[in-house]
């Protein structure tokens, strides 16, 4: 089993929501892409988590949508390295940064209005483009 993991001081997701598994890793390797797991399955039970807010859930399976699975585990891979341990510590770093994403609150969009001046400048830019067209369009050809 893993450790603890923080995400920040305030927020650590217990090692009882973590589970991992090693599997064959793609790639170059030699012959140790033959011989040993390396790859690293991450799984956290977001569904169940008590760790987090549901707002925060919430915005990490947007983040994630295409990371989790059926069951509302979210899967983090790492194959970067050819040792385990690099690979299982980057999985957990990516995790955490997925994690500390979703905790920021996206600011509210408050609705504006475009000035009067700024309205004023673009029907004069659209007179000015229609007086061009305007000029272009004569007569046909006289010969």
């Amino acid at each position: 089993m893993t450790e603890d993991l923080v995400v920040s001081p305030g927020v650590v997701i217990p090692a009882a929501d973590l589970s991992w598994t090693a599997a064959r890793a793609s790639g170059p390797g030699g012959q140790n892409v033959n011989k040993l797991s390396t790859k690293v399955e991450l799984r956290f039970d977001l569904a169940h988590t008590l760790a987090l807010e549901p707002a925060v859930k919430k915005r990490l399976a947007e983040l994630a949508r295409g990371r989790l699975d059926a069951t509302g585990q979210l899967v983090v891979v790492s194959q970067l390295t050819r040792y385990r341990g690099q690979n299982l510590e980057d999985a957990r770093a990516k995790l955490a940064a997925l994690v500390a994403r979703a905790l920021v609150v996206p600011k509210r969009r408050r609705p504006t209005r475009p000035s009067r001046a700024a309205r004023e400048r673009r029907l004069g830019d659209k007179q000015h483009q229609a007086e061009r067209k305007r000029e272009r369009r004569g007569g046909g050809r006289e010969d």
